[in-house]
């Protein structure tokens, strides 16, 4: 199996799992009365005014998070990004980074303890790193335009790297 289809592959399951869980019904949270320093309408959309939040950053992060003790984090300064962090179990870790132009990030993990990096600067870049099970760690450092790089991890305390640089 090519590269290329295997990314595919990866890519439609984490789609499909990310669409599944848009119309699953949101997890309870307890905390969300503590989280006073959220502002109301500062991540939405302003429509054609070419300022942060605006349609022609055209960014986009969604997290979804089963289970306790997840930690996401996503930080994105460009136009056209998307980086989606979907999680399920306890311990998990992850993290999103992205600069420039057109770039996808996903990450998906289920079990415990595993943690996932991905930092992308450029344009036209796309990652995806895909784990279950325990402890595991995956990161994917890209730097230049048009790259691809995906991880798929099943089993425990595994780790890897890819680093890909133009």
């Amino acid at each position: 199996m090519s590269h290329q289809t295997d990314w595919l592959r990866h890519y439609k399951a984490l789609v499909l799992g990310f669409c599944f869980c848009l119309v699953s019904p949101p997890p309870q949270a307890a905390d969300l009365m503590e989280n006073f320093d959220l502002a109301g309408n500062a991540d939405l959309i302003a429509p054609g005014t070419g300022e942060p939040g605006s349609t022609a950053q055209a960014q986009l992060a969604a997290v979804l998070q089963q289970g306790q003790n997840n930690l996401a984090y996503l930080n994105q300064s460009g136009s056209s990004l998307l980086g989606i962090i979907v999680q399920a179990g306890t311990d998990q870790e992850a993290y999103i980074l992205q600069q420039g132009g057109s770039q996808m990030a996903m990450i998906n993990q289920s079990g415990q303890g595993n943690t996932a990096f991905i930092s992308q600067e450029g344009a036209d870049n796309q990652a995806l790193i895909v784990q279950a099970g325990a402890n595991n760690g995956a990161r994917i450092e890209q730097s230049g335009s048009g790259l691809q790089g995906s991880i798929a991890q099943y089993g425990n305390q595994l780790q890897v790297l890819v680093r890909q640089y133009q």
